[in-house]
């Protein structure tokens, strides 16, 4: 199977030639295959954002290639803009991106681009807004009028109802209480099960990677230095630590757990796993116990 996202030697340098000279990517050859779910990670600065906005043609490569289901995306840069509905992609504080008078004008801006007939245009709003739930009345209401999370997934919906078959997410959650980030991520989650499309997720919060996503890329000095699946990512805490990153909180309880004599595996990487093995612990009879 062809990976629906393929870079060769991707490099981005801004302000080439001058003495501000910055490389932000450097030779970055990496797939990612379709129906994934891939967490992005990295410190700040470590060209993250860079990378993600050259996977749908917003920023052009200085050198290297970047191929979305096998197609070079440069080849016809007039052709830019197809690549841009397949691959969506929702920045961070999206809600700062809303302008049209109704939360319905702006969901429709982008199915609208595509030149979909209004009858579809008005589907995909629905169903969108339903998606994330936004609730119908809402549709006709100024998008300033909204909460924060409502705003939040007011632009997210904008996304989703372009149907893009990778939906990339720079700190989607950015700002939100731990209910309105379980909530979006919740609902990124089911998006990705019932539509099986690739989701790519920039998080700095590990649990959040660990919890959702199947692989994850990480991100050090302008390159890819790991890209692998969470257990095997994860499972070098020291190499993440020694780059400024981290494991989930609940990795570091259960390897102080094991370093104290706990028969607890310290791979352990979401809380609903550390919560069922710690019941098993529990639920074992002590060899001095009566029968």
């Amino acid at each position: 199977m062809s990976p629906i996202i393929k870079t060769d030697g991707l490099s981005h340098i801004y302000s080439a030639g001058t003495v501000f000279e910055q490389a932000a990517i450097k030779d970055i050859n990496v797939e990612i295959n379709r129906g994934e779910f891939v967490g992005v990670i990295g410190h700040t600065g470590s060209g993250k954002s860079t990378l993600i906005q050259h996977f749908n043609g917003l920023l052009k490569p200085t050198s290297g290639k970047i191929f979305v289901e096998g197609e070079d995306i440069w080849e016809k840069p007039r052709e830019i803009r197809r690549f841009r509905f397949k691959v969506g992609l929702v920045f961070q504080y999206p809600e700062y991106q809303l302008f049209e008078d109704t939360v319905y004008k702006d969901i429709a801006f982008g199915p609208t681009n595509m030149g979909l007939a209004e009858e579809e245009v008005d589907k995909r709003v629905r169903e969108a807004a339903a998606f994330v739930e936004l609730k119908p009345e809402l549709l006709e209401k100024s998008p300033f009028e909204l909460s924060g999370g409502q705003k939040r997934r007011a632009a997210i919906a904008g996304v989703i109802a372009m149907n893009p078959e990778v939906l990339i997410l720079d700190e989607p959650t950015a700002g939100l209480d731990p209910r309105g980030r379980d909530r979006i991520l919740g609902e990124i989650k089911e998006y990705h099960e019932q539509r099986s499309n690739t989701v790519l997720l920039v998080s700095h919060n590990m649990e959040d990677i660990a919890r959702y996503a199947a692989k994850v890329m990480v991100l050090n000095q302008s390159r890819v230095f790991m890209y692998d699946t969470v257990e095997s990512v994860f499972s070098r805490a020291r190499e993440l630590q020694e780059m400024g990153l981290s494991v989930p909180q609940v990795t570091k309880i259960c390897l102080r757990l094991a370093q104290a004599g706990v028969e607890i595996s310290p791979q352990t990487y979401t809380i609903k796993s550390a919560k069922a093995r710690i019941i098993e612990l529990l639920g074992r009879k002590r060899p001095n116990e009566a029968e």
